[in-house]
């Protein structure tokens, strides 16, 4: 009986190896399927790639187009808010200092420089001492030194020389 068990196990082996022999092995007709679906896929990939990339630029171009419609929009609205004349002469106001007559504009500046020692407490007559006129005059006035000159001694004592603590 021993040996008819191992008679009985080598042929179940055997019937499994031919079994997976039999499954591995390829006929023409399941190459040739092989064959087409690679070759497929090689003559296919430029086109799916090109749909993508199109895909990828339609995407892109729908988006920059939105972009500008809402920059059309903001334009159209600045357009609205200029035809108004309250916003415009709040522009006036905040970009070139305009009043209206009888209104009074002050405005603050720098105060590292200028002396307020000045009686008159106007910023005219400082910068006017300070200019070494007794007025200011509303004519041009001729300058001492050329420009040029002066700019160029500027430039070289401010290269040279060192500054002094005070």
């Amino acid at each position: 009986m021993a040996t008819n068990s191992r008679e009985s196990k080598v042929p179940v082996a055997l019937s499994q190896g031919r079994i997976l022999q039999r499954m591995l092995r390829l006929n023409s007709v399941s190459v040739s399927v092989i064959l087409v679906i690679i070759l497929g896929t090689y003559l296919i990939s430029p086109d799916v790639q090109s749909y993508l990339n199109q895909r990828r630029e339609i995407v892109e171009m729908e988006q920059s187009i939105q972009l500008a419609k809402d920059a059309v929009v903001d334009m159209q609205a600045e357009r609205d808010r200029w035809q108004d004349p309250i916003y415009i002469r709040s522009q006036a106001r905040d970009r070139l200092y305009y009043v209206l007559p009888g209104e009074v504009s002050y405005l603050v500046m720098d105060s590292e420089g200028l002396d307020f020692s000045d009686t008159s407490n106007t910023l005219g007559a400082l910068l006017a001492q300070q200019r070494n006129a007794d007025e200011i005059s509303l004519e041009v006035s001729a300058a001492k030194a050329n420009w040029v000159d002066s700019l160029m001694e500027t430039l070289l004592r401010s290269a040279m020389e060192t500054p002094v603590e005070e």
